[in-house]
């Protein structure tokens, strides 16, 4: 018994799946960060694009996204 625990001590695959599993963790989190950032622009976006179709925005600041200067 004693040996089987030094072997599972000296044993590093563990310490891998580990690295990999907080790697994969870290890129979740990033992904989830950055789709609520994008989610709000683009909910912004939707509504403005709505509002101009629709005749005229009831905030009264559309914002001009073609940028041609009218």
């Amino acid at each position: 018994m004693i040996k089987f625990f030094k072997n599972f001590r000296k044993d590093e695959d563990g310490a891998v799946t580990v690295d990999w599993v907080v790697l994969t963790a870290a890129v979740v989190a990033l992904g989830i960060g950055a789709l609520s950032l994008i989610q709000t622009s683009t909910d912004t976006l939707a509504t403005d694009i709505g509002a101009s179709i629709d005749g005229g925005a009831t905030s009264g600041n559309v914002t001009n996204y073609d940028n041609t200067g009218t």
